[in-house]
């Protein structure tokens, strides 16, 4: 840091802190050292041995033992509160300014653990500070067990503070990593992880409170909120299963906002993943909504995510066509897929793997010759390819025109018995009537 003052401010107080620590355990030595084994022992027996109402709360706690402390007691109480709540500012304003810096270097995470330990950093110093002035006092035993008990509580509170907080460095952490992305569920997954895991560490520490400092049995809790839970998940049980299918959708990522899909019998673009279901815009312009656990179970065409877009012909020509004209009509074609302005898109080369067009006499049809044409346009560009196969398209035409090649359509030719280029047997067949 440019600034070492504040190193040098902290020291001081420390050491003067220290030395008001020393100072109490010069003037109160037993009561220093034997501070928590006295207060857990005196907690035991406050237990085992607490008379049950013969006694008011108030003369039991004996409040007015600690007016009988002298006033060296005082001063040491009130020094120790006062120098844990300065101690704890300071090194909030300390951690502050360390998480400002870090924060401008780019330094988030480290920033997070800066900056969420401002808070709990003071509330633990403080509590420090409140455990040596308590430790100066006399009081009576059931006094002392609740002020042992308060700050047992304080130092949990503390430290379950600083991991909620913590929480924030993994949202950091989660925001990064869908900033990355086009997918509107990794930003609203994000708060969700965020709130779960906060009040996760809320239960566990409201459960760590109540048992290991008001000693008391949590496992008829636990027992509670396990057929508590178990009843809201059989009641739930369609929204489970949708929530459980978008964090598949997110984990699996079959598809993302804006891509074209097919699933469940609707091709559309997809406009949003929720937690329960994914909207679908049809080509009609319908809005779907699909339930998460259909598009699970169901299985996704993602045509968006295609590397190419394969189009394959079935051009036929007519029987009457002659075997050079047929020969012709196979090298008109492939000398167009190759033409300069057309063979650029239909000759990708895709993972190191060549896609030349194909074009082949592929059978004899029962009204016509087939001709086969397939080619890979890449990029998939839906509306580009759809204006290149309509300029092929007329330039097959216009070539098959100029070459006298006609296309065949389905139809039924009938020969006649007086037909001299085709006769039949019927001519035979009446010389021997």
């Amino acid at each position: 840091m440019k600034h070492p003052i504040f190193s040098h401010v902290l020291t001081i107080l420390v050491v003067a802190w220290l030395a008001a620590l020393g100072a109490a355990g010069i003037l109160y030595p037993e009561r220093t050292s034997a501070l928590f084994e006295k207060a857990m022992a005196v907690a035991a027996e406050s237990e085992g041995g607490a008379e049950a109402g013969s006694e008011s709360l108030l003369a039991r706690i004996n409040v007015a033992k600690l007016f009988e402390n002298p006033l060296g007691n005082w001063l040491v109480f009130v020094s120790a509160v006062f120098l844990g709540i300065l101690v704890g500012k300071i090194c909030a304003a300390v951690l502050a300014r360390v998480g400002r810096r870090l924060d401008a270097r780019g330094w988030t995470a480290r920033a997070h653990l800066a900056n969420d330990l401002v808070g709990p950093a003071s509330l633990a110093l403080f509590t420090l500070g409140l455990a040596v002035g308590l430790a100066a006092l006399e009081m009576s035993n059931p006094l002392r067990t609740f002020s042992f008990k308060t700050l047992q509580l304080l130092y949990s509170i503390a430290v379950f503070w600083y991991g909620y907080n913590l929480v924030s460095v993994v949202d950091a952490g989660l925001r990064r990593m869908t900033a990355r992305t086009a997918s509107k569920l990794d930003a609203q997954l994000v708060p969700l992880i965020r709130k779960t895991l906060r009040a996760v560490l809320v239960v566990i520490g409201v459960l760590f409170v109540v048992e290991s400092v008001f000693k008391q049995d949590i496992g008829a809790w636990l027992a509670g909120l396990g057929i508590a839970g178990l009843a809201v998940s059989l009641a739930a049980q369609d929204s489970l299963k949708n929530l459980f299918g978008s964090i598949t959708i997110l984990l699996d990522r079959p598809f993302n906002v804006g891509e074209q899909i097919i699933c469940g019998g609707y091709d559309g673009a997809v406009e949003e993943i929720g937690f329960r279901s994914t909207k679908v815009r049809t080509s009609d312009g319908n809005l779907v909504t699909i339930p998460n656990s259909t598009i699970v179970n169901n299985p996704v065409e993602n045509p968006g995510r295609r590397p190419y877009i394969r189009r394959t012909m079935d051009l036929t020509i007519t029987y009457d066509t002659s075997r050079g004209k047929i020969q012709q009509a196979v090298d008109i074609l492939r000398a167009i897929l190759d033409e300069e302005g057309l063979r650029e898109p239909i000759h990708p080369t895709i993972n190191g793997d060549e896609f030349p067009p194909r074009v082949f006499f592929k059978d004899y049809q029962a009204d016509s010759l087939g001709l086969f044409v397939i080619y890979w346009y890449a990029p998939p560009a839906y509306w580009d390819y759809m204006e290149h196969a309509q300029r092929l398209n007329l330039r097959i035409f216009e070539e098959f025109e100029k070459a006298g090649i006609e296309f065949a359509f389905p139809t039924r030719t009938l020969y006649l018995a007086g037909d001299p280029k085709r006769k039949l047997a019927m001519e035979m067949l009446g010389k021997d009537l």
